[in-house]
């Protein structure tokens, strides 16, 4: 009975944080909804260190890569190509956060196997050449895979994470003392609050994939890319990713999910593809991809 009301006490604890979720931001009128940001944000970049930071972080990749020569010249044709779907990218981007007007934006590419590409806070966008070459990516399809870590530093999830993880902290070191105090064993507590926690902020990476996806999609078509792409990307993921860790030990969702997702988002952003593309929506052919095996998406 003891051990059932430690691990209520802890749980009730580290549960707490999503409650705090009320913070006021911008979305278009039209297209996709993901509601407001969250105010754990401004709590993990209190005064803005965490740009800071990302921004030294940043610089010091490229620097490592560039006397590894690992860093791809500005007259790389990848790098060209990266660079022009961003500047496509970017103006459908600025509505979703007021600071990115006022961003250094930056993209560049990195000579490396690991299929990856991030976006960090201020708009520092990195692609490795595995990515590319791995998975074969079409023009969609990078727009894709960058529309979504553009989203990332969008809606702040880094400091999003790193404010939840110091709140959840606290609650349970808080959680722990009040159980000492009431005669239990607080270490008792605060080891089932941190399984507990952990597995919370396992759903909130998940959560801000999810969202990172569909708000990717919205920039992605505005800026005329299809984002029927997306189900493509996915479908040459798991082609290469078969081993992936159980979905509820995993940060991202399983990518049956995210092809889901997707789809059920097709109403709202291939109206925002076809009126890029300035034809009618009907009229649009099935996206096709490059790969064998990956078939055509309606």
């Amino acid at each position: 009975m003891m051990k059932k009301s430690l691990l209520a006490l802890a749980i009730s604890s580290a549960c707490c944080v999503p409650a705090l979720v009320t913070a006021q931001d911008h979305e278009p009128q039209d297209g996709v909804k993901v509601g407001k940001m969250s105010m754990m944000r401004k709590l993990g970049n209190l005064g803005g260190n965490l740009d800071q930071q990302a921004a030294t972080q940043y610089m010091q990749t490229m620097k490592d890569a560039e006397q590894k020569r690992a860093l791809a010249p500005d007259n790389h044709p990848q790098v060209i190509r990266l660079r022009a779907i961003a500047k496509k990218l970017i103006p459908f981007a600025l509505p979703w956060n007021d600071r990115a007007a006022e961003w250094k934006w930056e993209v560049n590419l990195l000579g490396s196997t690991q299929i990856n590409a991030y976006c960090m806070p201020g708009g520092k966008i990195a692609f490795y050449t595995g990515i590319l070459d791995t998975l074969k990516l079409t023009d969609d399809e990078v727009a894709i895979v960058m529309g979504h870590e553009i989203a990332h530093a969008l809606r702040e999830h880094g400091a999003e994470r790193a404010g939840k993880s110091l709140a959840t902290n606290i609650l349970v070191k808080g959680a722990a003392l009040f159980a000492e105090y009431k005669g239990y064993n607080g270490q008792a507590v605060a080891g089932a609050g941190g399984v507990v926690a952990n597995l919370s902020m396992l759903k909130f990476s998940r959560d801000d994939e999810t969202e990172a996806d569909i708000v990717g999609l919205d920039i992605a078509a505005r800026a005329g890319y299809d984002p029927r792409a997306g189900v493509a990307l996915w479908q040459k993921m798991g082609i290469v990713n078969k081993k992936a860790p159980p979905k509820w030990l995993s940060t991202h969702p399983a990518g049956t999910d995210r092809i889901n997702e997707i789809r059920k988002h097709f109403p709202e952003v291939m109206p925002l593809y076809a009126k890029a593309k300035d034809v009618d929506l009907s009229t649009l052919p099935p996206y096709r991809s490059n790969v064998k095996g990956v078939p055509e998406v309606k």
